[in-house]
């Protein structure tokens, strides 16, 4: 499964995108909002190694790279948790170089548009911290809308964090 954007070329990740995300993983900033942090490209391989052969199977996590098609370098993942036959969860990292500039937006726009008009699910939706602004931002621009707030309800890095859910439903995106 791929899809190539204007910019950017999302597909599987692969062993060989090790060094490039481990290299944005690593930086602290990016690190922050991560629950998993890879300390080796070991580490990555493992991980690609689990992630699932099929694509749309239900609970399962597909990871997925961002590569910038200019100079077809990794300079982001999306996770795609598959959480039910109807909807979806989504997590991504971008690599702070990239920022500001337009890849993220692209990349999960064409992703978004991928699972409502090809997969036909109903609902996809995303947990981030509410101190996470950047994220934030990149989901109302994609026309999330915010549905919960969990005050205290995660157990992240040694203490209880907030959980705000953003979510959009097809209906939404056609609408758009």
């Amino acid at each position: 499964m791929e899809i190539s954007l204007a910019r950017t070329l999302l597909r599987p990740i692969q062993t060989q995108d090790a060094e490039a995300v481990l290299a944005y993983k690593s930086i602290p900033e990016v690190n922050q909002w991560l629950g998993w942090i890879p300390e080796t490209t070991e580490d990555i391989h493992t991980f690609v190694a689990k992630n699932p052969k099929a694509f749309n199977t239900p609970d399962t996590w597909f990871q997925l790279v961002i590569v910038q098609l200019e100079t077809n370098t990794v300079i982001g993942d999306i996770g795609l948790h598959f959480v039910d036959a109807q909807q979806c969860e989504l997590g991504y990292t971008l690599h702070p170089k990239y920022g500001g500039q337009g890849y993220a937006t692209e990349a999960l726009s064409g992703l978004i548009s991928y699972v409502f008009t090809q997969l036909h699910k109903h609902r996809i939706f995303a947990s981030v911290d509410p101190d996470n602004k950047a994220s934030i931002r990149l989901l109302k621009r994609l026309h999330f809308r915010k549905e919960a707030h969990h005050k205290q309800s995660l157990w992240f890095k040694e203490q209880w964090v907030d959980d705000v859910v953003y979510a959009m439903l097809r209906q939404d995106w056609i609408d758009q």
